[in-house]
């Protein structure tokens, strides 16, 4: 489990947030709204597969104005249409009284636990840290969140650990890895997550490479 909060009855928690990024005139990186609430929820997401569990519930803290409302939803929609899982009820608040100069949204979830943790694992990273302006220019680039949910569904991938800013080493520090890895910009963040460290059973390596394929190595 990695930033998770476990709740009474099997419950699990997970959020996280964005500022200064969107549709508005002063936010520092232009992006389309949708956009900025489809990486948010893909980091709540990642964080509750990291627990071993999926959620049953999401809500939306939004900064940004009535507005952007239906836009965030829409992005929320996107990251589960992508894994081909409906969308849990989604809830939450607009600041409506206040007009801010920057965009600012939180997506936070609650979740169920749905699978056992396995420690006989092999750890891999999968996909290229990107922040800010690159996780749009550089897509192809990325952890595919399909491409991890059939992995998990097919049970050769056991551990999912999202990638922050403290950049792959700092996850690899957490997990107590090396995090030798030729080729990678190892202290870059990984903004929303778009590195994930995968644990996958000796026997299903091959199967995990190629399913994934591209951007996948193994931490050594």
């Amino acid at each position: 489990m990695r930033n998770a909060v476990l709740l009474p009855n099997g419950l699990v928690l997970t959020t996280d947030n964005s500022a200064g990024i969107g549709e508005k005139v002063d936010d520092i990186v232009r992006v389309e709204d949708e956009i900025v609430a489809y990486f948010a929820t893909r980091v709540a997401l990642l964080e509750q597969w990291s627990a071993d569990a999926h959620p049953i519930s999401v809500i939306v803290h939004n900064f940004t104005g009535n507005k952007s409302w239906d836009k965030y939803v829409a992005g929320i929609e996107k990251a589960f249409q992508e894994i081909e899982w409906p969308c849990p009820t989604i809830t939450g608040s607009t600041e409506s009284n206040m007009e801010t100069m920057q965009s600012a949204m939180a997506v936070t979830m609650i979740g169920e636990k749905r699978w056992a943790s396995e420690s006989e694992i092999t750890w891999f990273v999968y996909g290229k840290p990107c922040v800010g302006q690159e996780v749009v220019d550089y897509a192809d680039k990325i952890a595919d969140l399909k491409k991890i949910w059939n992995a998990m569904e097919r049970g050769f991938v056991k551990r999912v650990w999202p990638v922050g800013s403290n950049g792959i080493a700092g996850e690899c520090m957490r997990l107590g890895l090396r995090g030798e890895i030729t080729g990678w910009d190892i202290i870059k963040s990984a903004g929303p997550a778009t590195s994930v460290l995968l644990g996958v059973p000796s026997e299903q390596i091959k199967d995990a490479k190629n399913h994934f394929e591209k951007y996948f190595e193994e931490i050594r």
